[in-house]
């Protein structure tokens, strides 16, 4: 079985006393690709550290929206040189959060519409961020798309009238630890929203699924996201491992 993490910041400082492990665990749970979304332009030589011989790194080259204010403004060129680079595959993550950073929303917004240019101009897709901002998210997104546009809406955890729209401008959904919690409701708008346009993550070390919530998230948790998802979607294990997979490689465009 082939499970795939499609969101993982396996590079941070919550993983250097035990990467190993974390990585060896990882492989034996079945996940041999792991997508490395970037927070600044520090995460660029630290992902490129990562290596373990079961499992395949994917490196992504962005500006977390809780960073912009850090590096505002974000060099485009920059962003760009390292997007058009064959081993980057996707921009971000980059995004809208209004929990952690309201007094620089006008900067984000600049900055979200920058990273699109370069997504377009790459032909890489788009890995967004979203924390209370979802109108204003969707509403940017519908006005960037252009027909080119591919991305996905980073941790779902929209409505289904969310989700639909998301899915009309051509996102695919994150499906990650909140869809194991059982008040969060987001299970419930998952098993209709369509299977081939969901992929798997584990944003770790952060939104550890159920039933370890609370304590760090690692990639080889992916596989309670994908039993839970095979629950909610009525499927075995196996189908949800190839089909969200398949996703994830059909977005990221890998081979």
């Amino acid at each position: 079985m082939i499970l795939t993490d499609t969101h993982c910041h396996l590079y941070l400082d919550q993983f250097h006393e035990d990467l190993q492990e974390v990585l060896d665990r990882s492989a034996e749970a079945g996940v041999s690709h792991i997508f490395l979304p970037a927070i600044d332009w520090s995460s660029i030589s630290q992902m490129e550290r990562l290596n373990h011989p079961e499992i395949t790194f994917y490196k992504m080259a962005g500006i977390h929206p809780c960073s912009v204010e850090e590096v505002w403004p974000v060099d485009e060129e920059k962003l760009f040189e390292l997007c058009s680079r064959d081993d980057f595959l996707g921009v971000g993550e980059t995004g809208l959060d209004y929990y952690w950073s309201t007094g620089f929303v006008k900067e984000q917004k600049e900055s979200l519409r920058l990273h699109c240019d370069v997504a377009r101009q790459t032909g890489k897709p788009v890995v967004l961020h979203n924390r209370e901002s979802t109108k204003d998210l969707l509403d940017l997104i519908e006005d960037e798309q252009d027909g080119t546009l591919s991305g996905v809406w980073h941790c779902f955890t929209g409505t289904r009238d969310e989700g639909k729209r998301a899915l009309d401008l051509g996102l695919y959904l994150g499906v990650g630890g909140v869809s194991t919690f059982k008040n969060a409701g987001v299970d419930k708008v998952l098993a209709e929203m369509p299977l081939n346009r969901l992929i798997l993550e584990t944003d770790a070390p952060y939104l550890t699924p159920a039933p370890h919530r609370g304590k760090r998230n690692e990639p080889s948790y992916i596989r309670l996201i994908a039993e839970n998802l095979a629950e909610l979607k009525e499927v075995n294990l196996d189908e949800i491992a190839k089909a969200t997979t398949k996703n994830a490689f059909d977005l990221f465009g890998v081979e």
